[in-house]
């Protein structure tokens, strides 16, 4: 009985050795996960890109810009021409809030009334947006009290300043309207990667892909037909989680759906085609699925669907832009969350295009050098 338990082992080191490329995946993986994961994951978004409408330009005004920029919550990367102008920057994501001072400011605070002002959060994303709330609002808070302490007497008038803080596109800060859209992109991408890295290996371990190669089918062909049911079932998936994600979680579809249905062909396709290339990569289904889960790891994480971006190392943030999830959240966000149209979008249209493309002519290139 020992005899046998000791062979059997053996046999399986012996196996495990000889399959070099499952033994590197099982002891690389969790290393470059943990070193990656651990240094690039961070929750506390500081610095958001920020618009300034200054419309009392005075000094009291441009004291309470600078009293919200040493919070360090806010970069002043611009002056805003109007209010107009702030919903359309923010739209396109290059801000992610705006200061804005009426100009009534100085007035009300020389005749000792409250002077109002403004700060504008994109709050799409709750975790992102909460450390720029919390800080606007105490930075108001501060500035009320120099201005205050700066008058006498300190209890015989209103309070100087009452700065609002108002998130925008999800004031609430409910994370389902937040997580469900990037849902559908996650899904997609667990989905149509797994299920297609494993279309060719599957094929050639069934010892049909040799009768495949001998038909008249040309291999470009032969990797759209293996792509275009799935890209089916892709539609078929976005339609499910909108509806459920409408009647469970109220998460609002405010711009055009024809517009997502769109984007979502070049995202899918790139998954797909992405999924047919690591196929190429591999001898097993069991080492497909092992590669999968390698990409999709990072995929996940990397791409803001759970951690923002923003506040990421620069070198995450460039692993997060070369992948097409990073691209399509923005593209759901926007078009459910804050009704862009294309004008706002088509940069990540674009992208994804880009990678449909090159996963495409990848996979069939790699095909092509596997069976000759």
């Amino acid at each position: 009985m020992r005899g046998a338990l000791g062979a059997m082992i053996w046999k399986e080191f012996v196996q495990m050795r000889r399959d070099r490329f499952t033994l590197a995946m099982l002891i690389g993986i969790p290393a470059i996960q943990l070193a990656l994961f651990g240094y690039a994951i961070q929750t506390e978004v500081r610095h958001l890109p920020t618009l300034v409408l200054d419309e009392a330009r005075s000094a009291e005004s441009r004291s309470l810009v600078q009293t919200l920029e040493n919070t360090g919550n806010f970069d002043i990367i611009g002056i805003a021409p109007s209010r107009a102008a702030i919903r359309r920057t923010i739209e396109r994501g290059d801000a992610r809030a705006a200061i804005v001072v009426p100009p009534t400011y100085t007035r009300d605070l020389k005749r000792g009334h409250t002077a109002t002002a403004q700060v504008i959060v994109d709050a799409a994303d709750p975790l992102a947006s909460s450390a720029a709330i919390s800080g606007a609002s105490l930075a108001g808070l501060r500035e009320s009290q120099r201005l205050a302490t700066a008058t006498t007497p300190i209890g015989a008038r209103p309070p100087p300043l009452d700065l609002r803080v108002r998130p925008w596109y999800n004031p609430t800060l409910e994370t389902p309207v937040f997580i469900v859209p990037g849902i559908i992109g996650v899904l997609l991408s667990l989905t149509m990667v797994l299920v297609t890295s494993m279309a060719v290996v599957r094929e050639r371990e069934r010892g049909t892909l040799e009768q495949l190669v001998v038909t008249p089918i040309g291999k470009t062909s032969l990797m759209l037909g293996k792509i275009v049911p799935f890209l089916l079932v892709g539609y078929v998936q976005i339609t499910i989680i909108l509806l459920l994600g409408r009647l469970l979680f109220d998460v609002p579809v405010r711009g055009s759906l024809a517009l997502l249905y769109a984007v979502a062909l070049p995202f899918i396709v790139a998954n797909l085609a992405l999924g047919l290339l690591l196929s190429t990569l591999v001898k097993t289904q069991a080492q497909a699925m092992q590669l999968g889960f390698l990409f999709l790891l990072p995929n996940i994480l990397l791409s803001g669907f759970m951690f923002p971006r923003e506040a990421m190392p620069a070198p995450a943030q460039w692993l997060g832009a070369l992948l097409p999830l990073t691209y399509f959240l923005d593209v759901l966000r926007g078009l459910l969350l804050k009704g862009v149209g294309l004008g706002a979008v088509w940069p990540e249209m674009a992208w994804l295009i880009g990678f449909s493309l090159a996963f495409m002519t990848a996979s069939v290139v790699r095909f092509h050098k596997r069976v000759d």
